[in-house]
Formats: structure tokens, C-alpha cells, sequence
């Protein structure tokens, strides 16, 4: 990572308590540390000389700071990036803006965010899994709360005279303490968020979500959650300037968009009527020949083959065809959608005269498409985990199909347009083997600090760059401590070369990857990666059904490594394992270091763990996950 400058202090009269204290409650200067008392104390005023500590601030026109993160958005799916869903806010500021081709994520959202938010590795921060109960272990990678010795963007930027605003999805706030009762200190508030206004969970109703603002549940009013955390964003934002014009401010937009529930209102899905008709095998066509048009794949990139789980369009009946395609109407609307809100805030920025100094990231996904709908796609929430038949589950599609996108139901679209919209790769969200669960678009939009307007990067980078990338624009150094708790090195390297030199050599050159028992691990260019849990199929039954809990794999000796040059390959579609065992045996040793190194040691399948507590009994009691599937074995 390169050094930062020294941020840049602005004197302020020391005039008294009262002067002081207008100051404080005015610009909310803050301190990182109680300094060394300078002044002198007589027994008497006239005997004493005051001494005032020297606030922080940002330097003069500091840039402000804006990052926007998307939920479950493959990399096909916008037109920023080749895809068949209009996105004009998201194309307009790539065109003027960077696009970053070759930007990873952990494969799901809460490893994804704690990440991002402390600039190290989720499992490192603990949050290799989630902080939901049901999905957290007490290892010390997995009990899913962020320690303090890795502070948050908003701890780093709040302490270097930031204003910090966070709006929309949090997740890494332990369900035990997401109560009015707290403790809070795992809440946004308590990781650096002066204000924020939104949930904690990983999902949420988007008419009726289970919104808090600051520390405090609130009432939502009806509207989309979307329109909500704009308006509140804009808010912030105005209540701010007003009170101190020119401050800088730090940003996080986190929409629930487009995660499920897919629900928008028809304005926004109708237009989209017809516009799928001709199937997901189509779309992924229409997407790779776009995608080389613009340049952000490899000409010569071949498409994978087509899933083995997902059907042939053309052999569909005509009520698949219609039930399937209505879902991605759905699901492309509320993509739409989401860019418009986006659009909200940026115009806001730019009619107040604060978007050419402003540094955005947009990271169109945290990771990739959701495979979550199951093959037939989802109108009822627990559709994946009742035990229906694919035939139960198609027909009450048909019969609701009217309803799908609507607040009365809580819709997924089928696995066939996870695939399509995670070209050009295989696999989906979840899968930290593969590219299709890690491989998401990224925008930087900076007019002040980008000279090459709609440039191309395809540096090798990682969710946990962003935050010293965007401290190097600030020319802020990390701290060493946090309100005097002595921090950790953050783990992630700055790409801040490449904003104006396309050729600038990747810094980041080894990168693990682990979600629920699949895995990876990335050395500069060569990947090696085993796939551990099973297809959805074999996962819908065994969640409903502690006796087919034995379909699932939990020996992790029995899976098999695959070996990629990524730099020529960059889709996976030639596996070199078999050519190359040596180069494969020493990734498959650095895997092993990384992983004691970052706290991911024991290996845990999610389905173990989830189906030791859904399906917890007398007999099941003090039983390891490893135990019980031993036993459904049997």
C-alpha cells in the first residue's frame, strides 16, 4: 500500500469555554485522543493560564466521500457493464468515471460489508460467516462482531472532521444486540456512523422494513424503502451544509436493492413486459456481445456452458416461459429503480454544487447473482425450505403471478436469470470458488482527481481495497489508534495508482477466499479452488428434512481442487489441476497459512451449523454439526 500525505489541520481561536463549546456543537470537531494537559494551573484564575487542545479537521475542500453498495447484482446484470437492465445513472458515471473490470467480493453480503467497512479480510474482522445467530459460531473468526482494533471508514473519517452518514442495509450487528435495548456497540452508531437510518439484518421488506434510525427502532411509512433512505441521505446531507458549509461528509448508501424480497411498483417493472419473452439463454448471448463491445471482457472471452440444473429456454412449456420471465421483469424494474434513486442523490449533489468535488464508489453487487430462488423462483419467502415439490412450488407461481413484485408477496427470481445475469462466469453468489460468486463491477467517480474520462482497469482488486484506496485520495493516513484502542494493520492495498495510469501494476497479489465451505485462493494470476456445498436441490431437502441432512457434503478432505491462470482464463473454463499438481499443491499450502493467518480455521459449512439449530432435539444437544451429519449418514 502507498504512504499517505499528513491530513492537514485548521487553527481555531482559543477564546474560552464558551467560544469552544459553539465550536464543538457547531462543526463537531473531535479529537482521536485526550492531549497532554500544556496550559498552567495556579491556585488562582489569575495565577492559571488556560489551555485549549487543537481540534481536527479536514483540510481545506477536502473531497467528500460516497459509497454505494448493491445487494446480490451479478455482473451482467446492469448496462454499465453489458447488461440487458437500463441503468443510466450507473452508465453515466462510469463514462465519466472509471470502470473497474476485475474487482472482487467475499461471494455474500455480511463477509462482504465487514470487509469493506475495515479494509481486512471478514475473518479476520469475525464475520466470516454472519451475525445472525443462526449463522455464527464462537470461533474467533465467526462470532460475527467487528472487533474494536478494526475500525470502520466512518470511526477513520469521523475522527479526521468528517461528518459520517450511513442509510440502508448495516448486517454485522448481532441479532442478540439488535434490540432498543442494545448494547449498541455493534450498531452503526457505534462504529463511527453519526447518523444512520435503515436496518441491521441482511434483508428486509421493502414496504415494511424493520428500519432503526440512530439507536432506536422506528416506524416505517409506507413507502418504498429505496425512496426512504434517499430522501434521509439528502437530508443528512442538507441539515449538515447548513450547519457547517463546506465540511466534508462520508457517505455509505447501502440499498436493500436488489436482494429479496424483489418488490417494486409496476411503473417500473410494466416497461419491461415482452423485454425477456425470449428467454435467459438469449440474455446471456445479447450480455457477452455487449460486454466486448465496451470493453469490460476479454475479446476472445467464450461463454460457459449452460448450468446442468437450468433447463433449455426453448424446451420450456408456455406457462414456465410466462411465470419465469415475469420474475425477471420484476427483478430488471427494481434494478431500474434502484439506479433511480440513485440518480435522486447524484442530482442532489450536482444542483448544490458538491458532486465535482465528491469521490464515489459504486460496487454493483455484493456478490454475485442469488441463487436463492431456487429453480422455479420464489412469491412465498420460505418457498426453499418447506419440502415442496418443484411442480407445487411452479404451480402456485402460476396462480400468484399477478402478485409477483407486489408488497403481498416476498419474490426471488429462478436460478435460469442468475445464470444470465452473471455473465460472462459460472456459478452465483454464494460460490467463493468461482468467479460468478466473487466477480463484481466496481465504478470510481472522482472529476477532481480523474483525468481519463470512461477509462478501462483491469488491476486484480478486493473489497478490502477501498477503504486505504479511498484514504489515499483523502490523503489521510490510518490510524494507529481509535479512541485510544490501538488498531490493527488494515489488511486491503490501495489501487489509487491506477486512477490516472491504466498500465499501474496491481499491489494486491494474494487473496483467500471462504464462504460456507467453498473456497479459493488467488495468487498473482493463478487460482486454485474447491467447491464444497451442494446444488440447490440437495439443499432445499436437507433443510426441511433432518433425515436428508446427509446429502450434503461435510467431509472438506473430499473435495476436489480446481486450478485456473486467471490472467488467460479469466472465466474458469479450463481447469489445469491435472497439468499443473505441483503449482496446485503449493496454493492449495497457501491457502492453509491464510487461513490460520486470518482467523478462518475451523473450516464450517453454513448447512451445518443452520441445520444443527433448525433441527436441534434432546438427541441433538451438545451434538457437533459434524455429529449430526454422521448420523443422517447413517
Amino acid at each position: 500500500m502507498e504512504k499517505s500525505k499528513n491530513s492537514i489541520s485548521i487553527k481555531s481561536p482559543q477564546k474560552g469555554l464558551l467560544i469552544t463549546a459553539i465550536l464543538l456543537a457547531q462543526f463537531g470537531f473531535t479529537q482521536t485522543k485526550p492531549e497532554e494537559f500544556k496550559g498552567v494551573i495556579g491556585k488562582t484564575l489569575a495565577e492559571s493560564k488556560e489551555y485549549w487542545p487543537e481540534p481536527v479537521t479536514a483540510p481545506k475542500g477536502a473531497p467528500n466521500v460516497v459509497w454505494i453498495i448493491l445487494d446480490d447484482v451479478g455482473y451482467g446484470a446492469s448496462s454499465a457493464f453489458g447488461g440487458l437492465i437500463e441503468t443510466p445513472v450507473l452508465e453515466s458515471l462510469a463514462n465519466n468515471g472509471l470502470r473497474y473490470t476485475n474487482f472482487h467480493t467475499t461471494a455474500i453480503c455480511a463477509p462482504t460489508r465487514s470487509a469493506l467497512l475495515t479494509g481486512s479480510n471478514s475473518h479476520k474482522v469475525h464475520v466470516g460467516g454472519f451475525s445472525h445467530t443462526i449463522m455464527s459460531a464462537g470461533f474467533p473468526g465467526w462470532d460475527g462482531r467487528l472487533p474494536s482494533k478494526n475500525g470502520t471508514v466512518a470511526e477513520i473519517l469521523r475522527d479526521k472532521g468528517y461528518n459520517t452518514f450511513g442509510v440502508g442495509k448495516y448486517g454485522v450487528t448481532p441479532d442478540e444486540e439488535a434490540t432498543d435495548a442494545g448494547p449498541f456497540d455493534h450498531w452503526p452508531t457505534g462504529k463511527g456512523f453519526e447518523h444512520f437510518f435503515g436496518f441491521l439484518g441482511s434483508a428486509t421488506d421493502q414496504y415494511k422494513p424493520d428500519l432503526i434510525e440512530d439507536q432506536a427502532h422506528i416506524t416505517p411509512d409506507g413507502r418504498h424503502l429505496s425512496e426512504q433512505i434517499t430522501d434521509k441521505a439528502i437530508s443528512y446531507i442538507q441539515k449538515q451544509q447548513k450547519a457547517a458549509p463546506g465540511k466534508p461528509f462520508f457517505l455509505y448508501y447501502s440499498p436493500a436493492a436488489v436482494h429479496a424480497p424483489h418488490q417494486v411498483a409496476t411503473k417500473w417493472s410494466d416497461p419491461y413486459k415482452g423485454k425477456f419473452d425470449d428467454g435467459w439463454d438469449a440474455y446471456r448471448e445479447k450480455t457477452i456481445a455487449n460486454q466486448k463491445k465496451l470493453g469490460v471482457i476479454p475479446a476472445n472471452a467464450v461463454l460457459p456452458e449452460r448450468n446442468p440444473l437450468i433447463a433449455d429456454w426453448k424446451k420450456l412449456t408456455p406457462d414456465q416461459k410466462k411465470v419465469y420471465s415475469r420474475f425477471m421483469e420484476v427483478y430488471a424494474g427494481y434494478l431500474t429503480y434502484t439506479d433511480y434513486e440513485i440518480g435522486r442523490l447524484v442530482n442532489y449533489l450536482k444542483e448544490s454544487n458538491q458532486l465535482e468535488n465528491t469521490v464515489v464508489f459504486v460496487l454493483i453487487g455484493d456478490n454475485g447473482a442469488s441463487k436463492e430462488g431456487t429453480l422455479q423462483g420464489a412469491v412465498n419467502r420460505q418457498t426453499y425450505v418447506t419440502g415442496e415439490t418443484d411442480e407445487t412450488v411452479f404451480q402456485n407461481n402460476l396462480k400468484r403471478i399477478g402478485e409477483i413484485g407486489t408488497p403481498e408477496t416476498y419474490g426471488n427470481y429462478p436460478l435460469g436469470w442468475a445464470q444470465a445475469t452473471n455473465v460472462p462466469f459460472k456459478d452465483w453468489k454464494q460460490d467463493a470458488n468461482s468467479e460468478g460468486g466473487t466477480h463484481n463491477p466496481l465504478i470510481v467517480y472522482y472529476p477532481k482527481g480523474i483525468k481519463e474520462k470512461g477509462g478501462i482497469r483491469t488491476q486484480y482488486s478486493h473489497v478490502i481495497d477501498i477503504l486505504p484506496t479511498t484514504l489515499d485520495i483523502l490523503g489521510v493516513k490510518a490510524p494507529e489508534s481509535i479512541r485510544e484502542i490501538k488498531q490493527d494493520t488494515i489488511q486491503g492495498y490501495s489501487f489509487f495508482n491506477s486512477l490516472n495510469d491504466a498500465k499501474a501494476v496491481s499491489n494486491h497479489k494474494i487473496q483467500h477466499y471462504y464462504i460456507f465451505g467453498a473456497r479459493a485462493i488467488y495468487n498473482d494470476g493463478w487460482k486454485a479452488a474447491a467447491a464444497h456445498h451442494p446444488n440447490s436441490i440437495e439443499a432445499k431437502e436437507a433443510l426441511s428434512d433432518p433425515k436428508k441432512a446427509g446429502l450434503l457434503n461435510a467431509d472438506f478432505d473430499k473435495d476436489v481442487w480446481e486450478l485456473y491462470n486467471v490472467n488467460e482464463d479469466f472465466n474458469e473454463r479450463k481447469d489445469l489441476a491435472k497439468k499443473y499438481p505441483e503449482k496446485l499443491a503449493e496454493l492449495k499450502k497457501l491457502f492453509d497459512e491464510q487461513a490460520k493467518k486470518n482467523n478462518l480455521y475451523p473450516l464450517i459449512d453454513w448447512q451445518d451449523v443452520y441445520l444443527r439449530k433448525i433441527h436441534k432435539t434432546p438427541a441433538t444437544e451438545g451434538k457437533s454439526a459434524q455429529e449430526l451429519l454422521t448420523k443422517a449418514n447413517k
